[in-house]
C-alpha cells in the first residue's frame, strides 16, 4: 500500500499572522495540524512547538508506541507553554489545538486535543474520526443543542481542551484499519467552520486530492476566510 499526501495552508482574509502549523512526514507515516491560540507571538509559537516536538519523535516499534511517544511529547510541550505564559508577567493564554494521524502496516491511529478535526472518506462516505473538545459539542452530546446549530452558536469558538491551557492535558485517540482508496483529512477549524462535511466529501470524491484541496482553500476565501486554514489530505493507494 502506497501513501500519498497533499497539504495547503492560508492565513485567510482577516488575520495578519498564520497561527496554524502543519507536520507532513509522509515517509514516516505521520501528519499533524496544530491551530494556535493567543495572538501573534503566542498562538504561532504554541503551534510551532507542537509540530517541532512531534517531528522530533524517535522511531517507534509500532503505532501504539508511536502514539504513546506523541502523547508524552505533547505533555512536555503543555508544561513548556504553561511556563512560558506564566513567565510573561501577564496572564495570557498561549495554547494550541492538535490533531495527528499515524499510518503503518495497514492501520491508523488518530490523536487530538481541541477542535481541529480528522475525517476519513471511504467509498464516498465521510466520517469524522475525532470528536471536538468544545462547549457546543458537549451541549450536543447532552441533548441541549442540535448539531445543525453548532456553528452559529455564540459559544462556538470555546474549546474545552488544548495544549498549553491546563496542567492536566488529556489526549484522545482512535484507531482502525486502512483500506486502499481511503482518504484522511486533517484540518483546522478555519476549514470546518466554513464548509459542511458533505461539501468536503463531494470534493474529495470527485477530484484529485491536490485539486480538491485547492478548491477547499478557494471556497473558504470566497466565504470570507475569517481564520487561518490548514488542510492535509492523506490517501492510501
Amino acid at each position: 500500500m502506497t501513501i500519498e499526501c497533499v497539504s495547503r495552508t492560508d492565513v485567510g482574509l482577516r488575520r495578519k499572522v498564520n497561527e496554524d502549523s502543519m507536520l507532513v512526514l509522509t515517509d514516516r507515516g505521520l501528519w499533524a495540524v496544530a491551530d494556535g491560540m493567543g495572538g501573534h507571538d503566542a498562538g504561532d509559537v504554541a503551534s510551532a512547538k507542537v509540530v517541532e516536538a512531534l517531528g522530533a519523535l524517535p522511531k517507534a516499534a509500532d503505532l501504539d508506541a508511536l502514539v504513546a511517544n506523541a502523547v508524552e511529547a505533547l505533555e512536555r510541550v503543555n508544561r513548556q507553554l504553561i511556563a512560558l505564559s506564566a513567565s510573561g508577567g501577564v496572564e495570557r493564554r498561549m495554547g494550541t489545538t492538535v490533531v495527528g494521524l499515524a499510518i503503518a502496516d495497514g492501520e491508523f491511529r488518530c490523536f487530538w486535543a481541541g477542535d481541529s478535526r480528522a475525517y476519513r472518506l471511504r467509498d464516498g462516505q465521510i466520517e469524522q474520526l475525532s470528536r471536538d473538545h468544545s462547549l457546543v459539542q458537549d451541549l450536543v452530546d447532552a441533548g441541549m443543542l442540535e448539531a445543525e446549530g453548532m456553528q452559529d452558536h455564540p459559544s462556538a469558538n470555546l474549546i474545552t481542551r488544548a495544549v498549553g491551557v491546563a496542567e492536566d492535558l488529556r489526549i484522545d485517540t482512535v484507531s482502525g484499519e486502512v483500506k486502499p482508496g481511503d482518504q484522511y483529512l486533517l484540518a483546522s477549524d478555519g476549514l470546518t467552520r466554513m464548509m459542511e462535511d458533505d461539501e468536503l466529501a463531494a470534493l474529495l470524491s470527485s477530484r484529485p486530492a491536490q485539486e480538491a484541496t485547492d478548491r477547499m482553500i478557494e471556497t473558504v476565501l470566497e466565504r470570507g476566510a475569517p481564520d487561518n486554514v490548514s488542510i492535509i489530505v492523506v490517501t492510501s493507494v
